[in-house]
């Protein structure tokens, strides 16, 4: 029986590892130099950053839609879904 509870439990904590993990995309221009990439987190929050590694903005995804900011935090626009 506790065999079980300790395969249950393994189990949980990698289901709920891998579904907390961030996802990154690389943006690269047609030589394949990397221009840029965006780290999205699992509460829907997306932070881009230029070749260098600089912030250039983040984006915060609901159900409702996507805002944008800028590197200071000011929002620049919006995006609404069913509108």
């Amino acid at each position: 029986m506790r065999q079980i509870w300790f395969v249950m439990l393994v189990t949980a904590v990698a289901v709920t590892s891998a579904s907390a993990q961030t996802k990154q995309t690389t943006f690269r221009d047609t030589s394949g130099r990397t221009m840029g990439r965006a780290v999205t987190d699992p509460s829907g929050r997306t932070n881009y950053y230029d070749s260098t590694g600089r912030t250039t903005g983040r984006s915060v995804t609901t159900g409702a839609g996507t805002t944008f900011y800028d590197p200071m935090g000011r929002q620049t626009g919006t995006a609404r879904y069913g509108d």
